[in-house]
């Protein structure tokens, strides 16, 4: 019986590693090609670099101007990151504590409002935010991050809200504590868990989004890495070497984050299984 277990795990351990190498392919595929001189792109992209071509790098952050565009990435992303936990945590708070028909259908629009495509309200929405003066201003994609990420964020609060007992609220309230008081120190830091979890799925889609900045964002000087990214890419020549070499550049950030904040992620879900 333990021999069957254990060639059953065994079994199971091959086929992790070998689909988290099928994963891997493209990180290889992009890593190794941005190593290379564009001929040799050109002429295999399987192949390992023949010489290591580091002047890609050197080449992609001085036309990228990549302190630049990164730091409009990083405004955006920490923003609207701060915006949406502030509010949507908050929000989510309310719609569980508030027993009311209202509150649960205004949590069923936030969670239909998941499913409706952006190509369908992007007209409107720019017509929108032209009306208001939101275009070609960073503030003004904070506002539309805060717009189209509330849907999840507030869904992911909600749910984890619903497991924390009342009874800690209503102590907290005997001895005096607002209800304002009672979120910030005693709801709030038992949310860390899914916090973590929030920021690390919106920073993913807010640092990579192109479609979004590409619409609201006209002047050069507002960029970010993927807009900058994307002026590799002309109408008549693809610079593919310095694309590729961009693109490394950009997920970089992305990496350092998601490592630094893994831990955080274990150690949270480890803490909250145990209560």
């Amino acid at each position: 019986m333990g021999n069957r277990y254990t060639g059953k795990t065994f079994v199971v351990e091959i086929l992790a590693i070998l689909l988290g190498l099928v994963f891997l392919v493209p990180f290889y595929y992009v890593i190794s090609n941005s190593l290379k001189p564009f001929a040799d792109i050109l002429s295999n992209t399987s192949a390992l670099p023949k010489v290591l071509e580091f002047q890609n790098y050197v080449s992609a952050f001085d036309k990228l101007n990549y302190l630049k565009v990164f730091s409009n990435s990083l405004i955006v992303t920490v923003v609207s990151n701060v915006v949406l936990v502030i509010f949507c945590s908050m929000a989510a708070y309310m719609l569980v504590r508030t027993r009311k028909k209202i509150s649960h259908v205004i949590f069923m629009i936030f969670v239909a409002a998941m499913i409706i495509p952006f190509q369908s309200i992007m007209i409107p929405l720019i017509k929108t935010a032209s009306t208001f003066g939101l275009l070609n201003s960073v503030w003004g994609l904070v506002v539309m991050y805060l717009g189209f990420g509330s849907g999840m964020t507030i869904f992911l609060y909600h749910g984890f809200i619903k497991g924390i007992p009342v009874e800690l609220e209503e102590a907290a309230i005997i001895d005096g504590c607002s209800r304002f008081g009672v979120f910030w120190r005693i709801v709030f830091p038992l949310l860390k868990p899914i916090t973590v979890t929030i920021v690390i799925l919106n920073s993913l889609w807010i640092w990579n989004d192109f479609l979004l900045p590409s619409l609201v964002l006209q002047d050069p000087e507002l960029k970010t890495i993927p807009l900058a990214t994307f002026s590799f890419f002309g109408q008549y020549t693809k610079q593919w070497d310095l694309a590729l070499a961009a693109l490394v550049m950009g997920i970089i950030p992305l990496l350092i984050f998601f490592f630094a904040m893994q831990k955080h992620i274990i150690k949270g879900i480890t803490s909250g299984s145990i209560k």
